[in-house]
């Protein structure tokens, strides 16, 4: 997870470039960021708290690649929901991450 971190932290300004198409972005975090984190997984056994800290971080890397979401009737901006991430994050990538057999979220 710390070395899923540190290479979230160097792709950091790469990855959030308002030049960049968001489905760039997603294809840069999915084949950078998430292998790392990932790496040896299969191997894991996944207490609660480790399963909601990855849930965390990959909400935390989404919000950053989604950005704001602006709320037209009162024109305040604010973060994006976890369902609406998510649901973002399916339509950009194409794909969705499934839940192996073991219970952790390996298979791409």
């Amino acid at each position: 997870m710390l070395s899923g971190i540190a290479c979230y932290h160097c792709v950091q300004n790469l990855l959030f470039s308002s030049q960049l198409f968001k489905y760039i972005n997603i294809r840069t975090y999915r084949t950078i960021i998430l292998p790392v984190v990932l790496c040896e997984c299969e191997i894991w056994s996944l207490a609660l708290g480790d399963e909601h800290r990855l849930r965390v971080f990959e909400n935390r890397v989404l919000r950053k690649i989604f950005g704001l979401k602006r709320n037209w009737v009162t024109g305040e901006w604010r973060e994006l929901h976890n369902d609406e991430l998510h649901e973002q994050y399916k339509y950009y990538s194409g794909e969705q991450i499934e839940k192996n057999e073991v219970g952790g979220a390996c298979s791409i």
